[in-house]
């Protein structure tokens, strides 16, 4: 059973991100979504974080409510 805590800092671990919250609120700063851009089109993705955004939403995953929540965030 997978015990990790499904948080901002640790969705941007999962994704190799910096995890702090200065990490995480510069990174959202400097990555505002257009309108009409799904979060997994956004050209700040890899390949592989891409892959992992597309089949965590895709399948649900416990991490789904975190990606929601930053795709909010990215679009305030």
């Amino acid at each position: 059973m997978d015990t990790t805590e499904n948080d901002l800092s640790h969705l941007f671990q999962q994704l190799g991100l910096g995890h702090k919250p200065q990490e995480i609120n510069d990174f959202i700063s400097q990555n505002k979504l257009a309108k009409h851009t799904l979060l997994i089109d956004a050209p700040c993705w890899n390949s592989s974080q891409c892959a992992f955004l597309k089949e965590a939403l895709m399948e649900d995953a416990q991490w789904s409510e975190v990606i929601d929540q930053l795709d909010v965030m990215m679009r305030e």
